[in-house]
């Protein structure tokens, strides 16, 4: 029988959303003891294992698996520092989840081969002199996107390999996180308690970091894929003519379904792009204000959220071409049937009809 992975016991309390003292007296033990076990300082006895797996509501195989548990990503870093209305229990239940969804996708993709139709580019922000923009534009080169307004950004990260996954992220403030697993894709969580148009412009600044970003968190890469957003989303060269009309929350309203981003980033790309005034944008900053859509749009300018397809093809892949029930894939991913209708909907069973598939992007 395989040893218990002390790490997956802390990860497990950590997506459950418990502090530490919680769960020990939960488990029946002491904090103390609880802190020796997922630090590896005491082994794990049967008799724990067994009340972690109804405590938490996992498997015991789930904490048998010999999957590293991996620290938080670099786009996180300088969020936790700045975001202080992300606790610190919030946080640790995004790197539970990160740490599970990986888990996951590896199992998944170990009978379903998934090919990207174009490379995802590896453009370090300091060979281009910060200029964020220009590398947007190069993305959009490289993938061959028509001039204007994008149509589908999760379809286009999803054709260059990228995993994009929607979550409420255990109800936080955080709008996304990317991670990146080694013999993995990238991963991309988007928060689901966000508009449309919002999850839009996150789903572009992580794409941001995951072009640009590379090393170690720096200073200015927070801003920089912002800017990479703003100019994937909104070329300069394409939106500048638009904005060659007054600028008003008019003009706004109607580009926003255009352009499928929000009034608010299309006024500040106006600004940038040097099509308003400072005076101009404090005023508009202030009609916004005043109309009250500065927090929350216009509700009929909304405009339905890009559904990503790869994560749900190969469940389904799974599901259809290999058979496998709702407890199959709860024996594969180490879950209860329960967590794989929240996590993917799955409810359906098979009979199984090719050992090994493709989906090509």
């Amino acid at each position: 029988m395989q040893i218990v992975n002390a790490n997956l016991l802390r990860t497990a309390r950590q997506l459950r959303g418990f502090q530490q003292g919680d769960a020990a007296k939960r488990l029946g033990v002491s904090q103390a003891m609880l802190s020796r076990f997922e630090n590896q300082l005491s082994a794990i006895t049967d008799d724990v294992l067994k009340k972690a797996a109804e405590v938490y509501d996992l498997p015991e195989s789930f904490f048998r698996q010999p999957d590293p548990v991996l620290g938080a990503p670099v786009s996180l870093h300088p969020m936790w520092r700045k975001k202080a209305s992300v606790s610190a229990r919030e946080l640790d239940q995004i790197l539970a989840e990160l740490n599970l969804r990986s888990m996951h996708l590896r199992r998944l993709l170990d009978a379903v081969d998934v090919e990207a139709t174009f490379e995802l580019p590896q453009l370090p922000i300091d060979e281009f002199d910060g200029d964020a923009g220009h590398v947007a534009d190069l993305v959009r080169a490289q993938w061959r996107l028509p001039q204007g307004p994008l149509g589908n950004l999760t379809r286009a990260m999803e054709a260059a390999g990228v995993i994009v996954v929607q979550s409420p992220l255990g109800g936080s403030s955080v709008d996304g996180v990317t991670f990146r697993a080694p013999g993995l894709p990238p991963l991309v969580v988007l928060n689901t308690e966000q508009p449309a148009d919002r999850m839009r412009f996150t789903l572009a600044h992580e794409l941001g970091h995951l072009v640009m970003h590379h090393g170690q968190p720096t200073q200015n890469m927070e801003q920089e894929a912002n800017e990479f957003a703003s100019a994937l989303l909104m070329p300069a060269r394409d939106i500048r003519p638009f904005f060659a009309r007054r600028v008003d929350l008019r003009l706004l309203a109607e580009l926003k379904p255009i352009w499928r981003v929000s009034m608010a980033s299309l006024l500040m790309r106006a600004r940038s792009l040097g099509c308003l005034a400072y005076n101009q944008e404090r005023y508009l900053w202030q009609q916004f204000s005043i109309a009250k859509i500065r927090q929350n749009e216009p509700p009929e300018l909304n405009f339905p959220a890009e559904k990503p397809t790869t994560l749900p093809e190969l469940i389904e892949a799974h599901v259809q071409q290999l058979g496998y029930s709702i407890i199959d894939l709860g024996a594969l991913l180490h879950v209860q049937p329960a967590e794989l209708a929240r996590l993917y909907g799955i409810t359906i069973t098979h009979e199984p009809k090719t050992p090994h598939l493709r989906i090509v992007k």
